[in-house]
Order: C-alpha cells, then structure tokens, then sequence
C-alpha cells in the first residue's frame, strides 16, 4: 500500500511540475517605445488627410447648375406640355395648348391614380395582390405612368380588401378597388 501511495504521490509531484516546466518566459510583440515612436507619426499623418483647395465662389456647379430644370431653347418643340406646375410658353399658331400640368404632388398623385383602375385583389401565397389588367401586383411594385409626355413613378404601398393605397414622392392617396364585370 505505501508503493502506491509513493506512486500516487510521485506523479502527483510530476503533474504539478509540469505547468512550471511548460511556462517559461514569454517576450513581447511590441517594440521599444523609440521604435514604435516613428510607426505612430506615419499612421498619425495618413490618418488627416490634407485639406483639398478652396473653390472660387464664381465656379459653376456640375451637379446643380442654374435653371436646371428649364428646358433649354432647342428642346421646346410646338405641341409639347411644359414641366408640371410650369406654365406652357407661347404655342405655335394653329397648334391648340396641351391641358396645364398638375401643380404640386397632391395633385399628381390624385389624377394619376383616378387612371389606375384595379379589377380587384385576390392573396396569393398568404400575400395581397391589385389584380390591374388581370395582372397580380404586390406591395412594394412600382409603377411607371405617363401623363402628357412625363413620366411619374408610382409605388404600390398597401392593399386592403377594397382599397389600395398609392405613393408618388412623399404623397399618398387611397383609392377603391371597384370589380369590373
């Protein structure tokens, strides 16, 4: 029985040693601190970048001229509607002036949706779809309509069991779905 007490408390002694063998002195990743002093003034100056020049204030901007939105003189042609909320210029004689535009969005969203006539709805796959020539829609489709040359992007943003409800910008309007026989 002392033989294995001396056993047991031989390897005992031999596995409590074994972590002090294994752990020996570890050195260190970093630098000295002389040498990390140079890394740190490099990272320092790629981290502001320079300031870019000052723009005269007489440059014209690319990206937002003036009178943008204005068509330009050769654009214009007779029998051709003016942009939305705009009025027409001056027809050319003999060519009778396309219907004013709509004003403001309100308006645009409200005339283009009275154009927009659903069939009805019906759910598929637990989802509900605008039946608009005997096409399924789903919430979420957008629309392209046009109106007087323009075109208007609609959004299609929520379907109820008689309703839909329409956005264009930040406009919305709801409409009844009205079953065609």
């Amino acid at each position: 029985m002392t033989t294995i007490r001396c056993c047991i408390l031989l390897s005992a002694a031999l596995l409590a040693g074994v972590p002090l063998v294994l752990a020996q002195k570890s050195t260190s990743d970093l630098l000295p601190p002389g040498r990390r002093q140079s890394a740190v003034e490099i990272a320092e100056r790629l981290a502001r970048p320079p300031a870019p020049p000052a723009v005269p204030e007489d440059l014209p901007q690319p990206f937002n001229p003036p009178d943008f939105e204005n068509p330009t003189p050769g654009e214009v042609k007779p029998g051709m509607g003016a942009a939305p909320g705009r009025p027409a210029g001056p027809a050319a004689p003999g060519v009778p002036a396309p219907p004013a535009g709509p004003a403001g969005d309100r308006d645009v969203i409200e005339m283009l949706a009275a154009q927009i006539r659903p069939s009805g709805m019906m759910n598929l796959r637990g989802a509900p779809r605008l039946i608009i020539a005997n096409k399924p829609f789903e919430i979420g489709t957008r629309f392209t309509v046009t109106y007087n040359g323009q075109d208007y992007e609609l959004e299609l943003t929520s379907i109820d069991r008689t309703t839909f409800t329409l956005r264009y910008r930040n406009e919305e309007t709801t409409r009844p779905i009205t079953p065609t026989k």
